[in-house]
């Protein structure tokens, strides 16, 4: 009897060490406010790859609007009398069109447009058509504008139009408003000379929807400025990017190019229309009518840090050798650049950049507060270039925080060699990038605990996790960025940016993925790792707090069972818990909240991220076939129990009320 009794009592001392063992504890210690987390923590990275600015976030339609392509009409169809001229009112784009008799009265002069991809145009609405143009022999004119849809058997393949009168001899900017009676993903649009006894000269052919983002005329496409400023993103990095530096330095991004009236910022080839032979956009070229005006804008809308990017006088270091880039000793005109664009940014009406700002519109400055000189360079041949921009702009303009980088590697030679190199040369924060395995995202949750405390802070300005054969933006791939980013709020001592890329793509005219936002050209999706970004974002916090599992952090060490963890304090009195689980087993979480004293929980919130199928992805058809969850919580005293479930991200706020 008594042998029975000891044994019933090691197994019910088994089972009570089983459940604790089944139980994860995890300990928030909530008076020990840690880092501050940075407003400009979790941020979104532009570059016009994947037809993302022209054919995406730029709302223009027409391709080729001022006929400056290496190939005049490429983008358009011409029929009967069209000439090509370069004597044109806009000296950086000469090129225009004269549309003159065709011959005979049955037969037509014109022209028509294929926009990106198509002209995609919604019934009921607007658009905005504008054409700068005059008559050559000073007489009346008229064009007639058209929607048309040419893809199916419509009985009339015109399907809005209008006519437009144009008179004397003096260039002038007409428009009109189209209503689209149908919607057509694919239009195109159409010029018809409609008085043959008299030529018109044409010149910046543009076609806008009305509508978009806070209806400026040279504006953004609305639902995807939107989906930006959804992310309540805390800086936007643009140009580039690879674009920064340009396959030559000849073709690098130029913002002084960018700047002005839009009729006449020169074209710039994109290095992406060429860079991989198998996704091959010959006809994908930068307007410009994206500049660093309407970047500075958008980040200003949607309540981010603009963080522009300038040459550091290297091209593509992939592309080209020593010779190719400026010498140290010609440097002068890029400096003065990044020197030029923080008074463009900041400067006072009173300056020459600063003037031509108010001139395009914002006579206030736009506060820019940091800038990045290179973008993915390497070696002593960027410290050596980089060194007289860090000298230059601390003498004249030490308010602003300067941006180097790490390479193109997330470890390796060229990374140990840049990161003491940027110690030692006094940059602000170092830019890193990674695109990289689910793998490495796995192993990487522990990357900043030893980073130095005292050195420059971090920006992680560019990765994505790549899932295993095809790069998809699948559930699985965001989980572990989700897991990653916990290891970034957790050091937010060290780490003051990060930026997830590329941002967008179009499905017909993408060159890399996987990407954050997919679109068409008439509507857009978010992917799986554009809601981790989210709720990373509206869910920041203010202060790290100590976190701990069995005395340590949590960061997918082998004996956490696949838990990656971190806390802050949040806004109205809550703590923020962000929890990835990557095992394929439910965990059970004990989140004890320490050091309350004469405060408890009162209930909160979780939301959730999850997937049965880790391979699934959202898409044009199934757009929120993954998305964020919520439930209220229950939680008294100062511990929450809860589970969460296999292959999740979740975020759980606790209120906390007085006693």
């Amino acid at each position: 009897m008594k042998q029975r009794k000891h044994l019933l009592t090691a197994m019910a001392a088994l089972a009570t060490l089983t459940a604790s063992a089944a139980t994860n504890e995890l300990v928030v210690k909530t008076n020990k406010l840690g880092a501050p987390i940075q407003p400009t923590m979790y941020g979104i990275f532009f570059e016009d790859i994947n037809f993302g600015a022209d054919g995406g976030l730029y709302a223009e339609m027409v391709k080729n609007r001022s006929f400056e392509f290496p190939q005049t009409f490429m983008g358009w169809n011409t029929y009967g009398n069209v000439q090509v001229r370069d004597d044109g009112p806009f000296e950086r784009n000469p090129h225009y069109v004269r549309l003159g008799n065709p011959g005979h009265r049955h037969k037509h002069t014109g022209l028509a447009n294929e926009g990106f991809f198509g002209i995609g145009v919604e019934k009921g609405k607007d658009y905005r058509f504008s054409v700068w143009a005059r008559t050559v022999d000073g007489e009346k004119a008229k064009i007639r504008v058209e929607l048309a849809d040419v893809k199916t058997m419509a009985d009339n393949q015109a399907f809005s139009r209008k006519e437009l009168e144009i008179a004397g001899r003096q260039w002038k900017k007409y428009t009109i408003v189209l209503r689209a009676t149908k919607t057509e993903p694919k239009a195109q649009l159409r010029l018809f000379l409609t008085t043959p006894q008299s030529a018109v000269d044409l010149e910046h052919v543009s076609l806008f929807p009305v509508d978009t983002w806070k209806g400026h005329e040279n504006g953004m496409r609305k639902d995807l400025a939107q989906k930006l400023a959804d992310l309540k993103p805390g800086v936007f990095r643009f140009p580039g990017g690879c674009i920064v530096e340009g396959t030559d330095l000849d073709t690098r991004y130029q913002w002084k190019n960018t700047i002005g009236p839009v009729e006449n910022r020169p074209l710039n080839e994109n290095r992406w229309h060429y860079t991989f032979a198998h996704r091959l956009y010959p006809d994908y070229f930068q307007t410009y009518g994206l500049g660093f005006y309407e970047y500075f804008l958008l980040s200003e809308e949607i309540g981010s840090e603009p963080l522009p990017i300038l040459s550091v006088g290297l091209a593509c270091q992939y592309q080209n050798g020593l010779d190719a880039h400026a010498k140290v000793d010609e440097l002068q005109a890029f400096i003065d650049d990044a020197l030029d664009l923080v008074e463009f940014a900041n400067g006072g009406t009173d300056t020459k950049w600063g003037r031509l700002r108010a001139e395009m519109g914002h006579p206030k400055p736009f506060n820019m507060k940091y800038i990045g000189i290179g973008n993915e360079q390497w070696g002593p041949e960027y410290i050596e270039r980089l060194t007289p921009f860090l000298s230059a702009m601390r003498k004249k303009h030490p308010e602003i925080k300067i941006v180097g980088t790490s390479g193109p590697d997330s470890e390796g030679k060229k990374f140990d060699y840049l990161w003491p190199q940027m110690k030692k040369v006094g940059a602000d924060l170092v830019d890193e990038h990674f695109y990289r395995p689910e793998e490495w995202f796995l192993k990487q949750g522990r990357r900043y605990d030893n980073y130095d405390r005292k050195g420059p802070k971090v920006f992680a300005g560019e990765y994505a996790c790549h899932g295993k054969g095809k790069k998809w933006n699948h559930f699985n791939a965001a989980l572990m960025e989700a897991a990653f980013m916990t290891g970034l709020e957790r050091n937010a001592d060290v780490v003051h940016m990060a930026t997830y890329a590329p941002l967008f793509a179009h499905v017909e005219g993408w060159q890399w993925r996987p990407d954050m936002i997919w679109f068409d050209n008439l509507s857009s999706f978010p992917t799986c790792s554009y809601y981790v970004q989210q709720l990373f974002a509206t869910n920041r916090g203010n202060n790290v707090l100590p976190l701990t599992m069995n005395g340590k952090s949590v960061a997918g060490d082998p004996d956490q069972n696949g838990l990656f963890a971190t806390a802050a304090t949040g806004d109205n009195n809550t703590y923020i818990v962000k929890v990835a689980n990557v095992s394929d087993q439910p965990q059970d979480l004990s989140i004890a909240f320490l050091g309350m004293k004469k405060a408890t929980l009162s209930g909160g919130k979780v939301v959730t991220l999850h997937s049965d199928v880790l391979t699934a992805e959202n898409s044009l058809d199934h757009p929120a076939l993954i998305t964020p969850q919520e439930k209220p919580l229950e939680a008294t005293g100062n511990t929450l129990s809860t589970t969460i479930a296999p292959k999740t991200f979740a975020i759980y706020t606790l209120n906390i009320a007085k006693k």
